[in-house]
């Protein structure tokens, strides 16, 4: 499965995914990383691992459907086949979304549809949950409102505030994004309207 990256920021997610397909662990082909960020760390962790990198700066452009159109002509010209947000800071428009001819996939730190949006931790914190977590899914036109793909729950202690949940839920994150990326590569990931149905070996 040809895979496309987007990416804003330090890149722990698209690491903990290249250290997998490094291994021979993830059967995909990473065809590209893009981001927003000019100096975006994803995109030096992309190019050591020798994936073709390509950025995208707001000031390049009139507007943002003049870069979201940018962005979606380089997807299809490296022959995307799955694409995968990994901390992209900037929300797809719906003609996006309706545009691609190809899944997108998000990770949330939290349990949707719960705290959705950002600063999903601190929403966590100030509700006063017991169990938080993160989330594989889809991406749709809404925000973070796509069918859920895979959960992982993280407890929430009495003395934790935004920086220390925040570290233990990137944890799982680390573990559970590029297994939601296997079982998508390996045909194992259907979809029944909302329902995602995971087909594991027996």
């Amino acid at each position: 499965m040809k895979v496309a990256v987007l990416a804003s920021g330090r890149g722990s997610n698209l690491q903990a995914m290249i250290a997998e397909w490094q291994e021979g662990t993830l059967p995909v082909e990473f065809v590209g990383v893009g981001s927003n960020n000019l100096d975006a760390m994803a995109l030096t962790i992309a190019e050591k691992a020798g994936i073709p990198v390509r950025a995208f700066p707001r000031d390049n452009y009139n507007d943002k459907s003049e870069q979201e159109t940018d962005i979606l002509n380089w997807l299809e010209d490296i022959g995307t086949e799955l694409l995968i947000l990994a901390g992209y800071m900037l929300v797809l428009s719906p003609r996006f979304v309706r545009t691609a001819e190809y899944p997108i996939v998000n990770i949330h730190p939290a349990l949707l549809p719960s705290f959705p949006g950002l600063h999903a931790q601190k929403q966590a914190l100030d509700y006063g949950v017991k169990v938080s977590g993160c989330t594989v899914h889809y991406v749709d036109e809404g925000m973070d409102s796509g069918p859920i793909i895979l959960q992982e729950t993280v407890p929430v202690f009495d003395e934790d505030d935004e920086e220390t949940l925040s570290a233990r839920i990137l944890k799982k994150e680390h573990i559970i994004y590029p297994e939601a990326i296997r079982l998508l590569a390996n045909g194992k990931v259907k979809r029944d309207g909302r329902r995602v149905i995971i087909q594991r070996d027996s």
